[in-house]
């Protein structure tokens, strides 16, 4: 039996200090929390930090670790993290990203086309849902 080959990315629901969250635009998907997949060598940590500073240009920590989504079709799990900005850098979409900007969840909700990305927002700023795991 051959060892399966999945693919492990990272997103990041960053949440600046006005209580709004951060998304970017992507050419294909649409808008969606920054993030990318772990490269070999890199810890997701990295990887989650690293991606933002790629598509939205701004340095963050992690706050906390909020759960799983798992692609089942394309084998591939996301590790979503909880993050916030060091400092108050203006955002400039790049690499992936055509766009950059931060939303209430209300209208985060609204922007994203995917449900999965819907729920992902609704469970990352929800305690109670902590750890969750996504299935599509």
């Amino acid at each position: 039996m051959a060892i399966p080959k999945h693919r492990l990315a990272t997103s990041v629901a960053v949440m600046n200090n006005e209580k709004k969250i951060l998304l970017v635009k992507n050419w294909k998907r649409g808008w969606e929390f920054p993030g990318g997949y772990v490269e070999n060598g890199e810890s997701v940590k990295a990887a989650a930090i690293r991606e933002v500073k790629e598509e939205a240009g701004i340095e963050i920590q992690l706050i906390k670790f909020c759960g799983i989504s798992q692609d089942v079709k394309n084998s591939r799990c996301t590790l979503i993290f909880l993050g916030a900005p060091v400092n108050n850098d203006k955002l400039i979409a790049r690499d992936d990203a055509i766009d950059a900007g931060y939303f209430s969840i209300d209208e985060a909700l609204l922007k994203v086309r995917l449900k999965t990305y819907k729920e992902t927002i609704i469970k990352c700023f929800n305690d109670d849902e902590h750890i969750f795991l996504i299935e599509s």
